[in-house]
């Protein structure tokens, strides 16, 4: 009854987790508005390592001081921040935050695929090829083919969203390495990373002084900074540790019915005929990606 109760527990942060990187696209869309993608995504992570510092200190808690484990923070911060974030706010500057959230909802294929054919650090079963195919399968339905209609008109966008895809996969696998340390330590001490090498650049290339960004680009920011970001990297840095890297990667398929779900309720927008068999594949991917396996003996 615990482990089911774990299990639970574990499935719905998994389900927070999508809905608030699901928002990120939406934020993002907003930022760069009338904010450089440099700067936002700088801004982004010093806000939320800033929160995760705060916290850190407020719980009587320290960063490690040993330098291995800041250069693998370093090295998180460009898998899971630096890259992608930069990668995605730039293309989103010509590509819809639905379409980056479709392209980028196929990092679990290449968490799986990293892991099967490269790192091989997790079991490679049938149950999480089944969960990969159903999760792909319900996304084409959710979106239905009309929703992809935009694919190739801007390609060099949309290559650095899968570029950005597969950073997120990596990160994944890498973040393994942070096992025993609390949740929120590799997310403060990545983020602390991915500011200090953004900021310069934000500060050369953009010039942010002299910008005048709109109100709803500063509260999409701040809403992006606080929870797609510092809350959102807590819950991440646990299921790494608990579900592991390609069912924590799951969350990218959830992102879509999120995105759907929300396009209902607050843009009027309408659902395909499909969709409810799509989210049916999804939901099915989703579970036999991170459902744990049956103990031996």
């Amino acid at each position: 009854m615990d482990r089911k109760a774990n299990m639970a527990a574990e499935l719905a942060l998994l389900l927070g987790l999508s809905t608030l990187w699901g928002a990120s696209y939406t934020f993002i869309k907003i930022g760069v508005e009338t904010i450089p993608p440099v700067t936002l995504i700088a801004a982004r992570t010093l806000i939320a390592g800033a929160i995760l510092v705060a916290i850190l200190h407020l719980r009587g808690l320290r960063l490690p001081t040993n330098r291995q484990v800041w250069v693998r923070f370093l090295f998180q911060a460009c898998l899971n921040s630096v890259v992608p974030f930069t990668l995605i706010a730039w293309a989103e500057q010509t590509t819809g935050a639905g379409l980056a959230t479709i392209l980028n909802s196929t990092s679990p294929i290449f968490a799986f695929l990293l892991t099967a054919m490269v790192t091989r650090h997790e079991a490679v079963t049938n149950r999480k090829l089944f969960g990969v195919i159903a999760g792909l399968v319900g996304i084409c339905l959710i979106v239905g083919v009309e929703a992809l209609g935009g694919v190739g008109h801007e390609l060099r966008a949309q290559l650095a969203i899968g570029a950005a895809t597969i950073c997120y996969a990596g990160a994944a696998i890498f973040g393994k390495n942070f096992r025993g340390l609390d949740p929120t330590m590799p997310a403060a001490g990545s983020l602390i990373c991915g500011a200090a090498i953004l900021t310069p650049i934000s500060l050369i290339v953009d010039r942010p002084w002299i910008l005048v960004p709109s109100a709803n680009s500063v509260l999409a920011l701040l809403a992006l900074s606080v929870f797609s970001t510092a809350l959102a990297f807590v819950i991440y840095f646990r299921l790494v540790q608990t579900l592991g890297s390609v069912g924590t990667t799951a969350q990218a398929y959830l992102r879509v019915p999120i995105g759907v779900t929300i396009g209902v309720l607050f843009l009027g927008e309408t659902l395909s005929s499909t969709v409810w068999i799509g989210l049916a594949c999804v939901v099915a991917g989703v579970i036999a990606m991170t459902l744990p396996g049956r103990k031996q003996g």
